[in-house]
């Protein structure tokens, strides 16, 4: 991952996390569980387009010539990612 990437993606992450905690604090809130599972999928749709950002990443550098264990590793991490 190159800098800029490695940017763009500690950037999503910093923002889901703050997100999160936004969530978190609307439960001791007691707030509505509708606003807070609609704020729980906007931090599920974060974290996933981050998710797609690094699959992205990993994609380029297999098609730039990665060996078939970084190929294999990429589907395994796939797999995981998608359970």
């Amino acid at each position: 991952m190159n800098d800029k990437q490695k940017k763009a993606v500690l950037n999503r992450l910093a923002r889901a996390v703050g997100h999160m905690e936004y969530v978190k604090r609307m439960v001791e809130e007691d707030r509505d569980p509708s606003d807070v599972l609609i704020q729980l999928s906007a931090v599920k749709s974060a974290i996933n387009s981050t998710g797609i950002m690094m699959i992205e990443d990993q994609v380029d550098a297999c098609l730039e010539g990665g060996n078939d264990e970084q190929v294999r590793d990429l589907l395994k991490a796939m797999e995981k990612y998608c359970r």
